[in-house]
């Protein structure tokens, strides 16, 4: 599959290094809307993986999760895997679930929220798929967990269900390695809001 942007041809073979500018990941993003991409802040196209059935539930669930929290709680904004946010340093990502304090999401303009938001989310969730777990995807997706400190998310959670281990992530502090946690909570940056993984570390 190729699309056309500018008079420019991209492969959907896409090799690795090739580099697009953020006017013209908009564009490609428009026309090819069933593909999901990312762009990384040295101007790098990720095109991922269409998402299986196993890791498309867990995902949904854990979606659900934190929005069911964020509806009670009332302080911020729940958004899916299809988001993509411009982080400040120019990379456009998508995680598979991120949560927005209400009062950031409110400094923003109707047109930058109707768009790709220019801002990096408060709280993150990345679900290791089966596919991750080959060809360094796994040590990409830690990268992309250290990009988002990087870029001022305060908390982020890289959740492995094969080996029921989560990598916590918190913005000034190392990395903490959960191995079969039944809960994960936060209270400084979520308060009130409890993971349950037992659906999630479930086949």
């Amino acid at each position: 599959m190729k699309a056309i942007v500018e008079g420019q041809t991209f492969p959907f073979t896409v090799p690795q290094g090739f580099r697009i500018t953020p006017e013209q990941f908009e564009q490609l993003a428009n026309v090819e809307q069933l593909a999901r991409l990312e762009l990384t802040k040295d101007g790098e196209l990720i095109v991922m993986s269409p998402t299986g059935g196993t890791a498309g539930r867990k995902n949904s669930r854990l979606t659900q999760k934190l929005m069911n929290w964020a509806d009670q709680n009332g302080q911020g904004e729940v958004f899916d895997s299809s988001t993509v946010f411009v982080l400040p340093s120019g990379a456009r990502r998508s995680p598979d679930v991120s949560w927005i304090k209400l009062d950031r999401w409110n400094r923003l303009t109707q047109a930058q929220q109707d768009g790709f938001p220019p801002l990096a989310p408060d709280f993150v969730i990345e679900l290791v798929s089966p596919s991750d777990l080959t060809n360094q995807r796994y040590e990409d997706l830690q990268a992309k967990m250290n990009e988002y400190l990087d870029n001022g998310v305060e908390l982020g959670w890289l959740i492995e269900p094969e080996a029921k281990t989560v990598e916590i992530y918190r913005l000034g502090q190392p990395v903490e390695i959960l191995n079969n946690p039944s809960t994960l909570s936060e209270e400084d940056v979520l308060p009130g809001f409890t993971l349950d993984l037992t659906d999630i570390f479930a086949a």
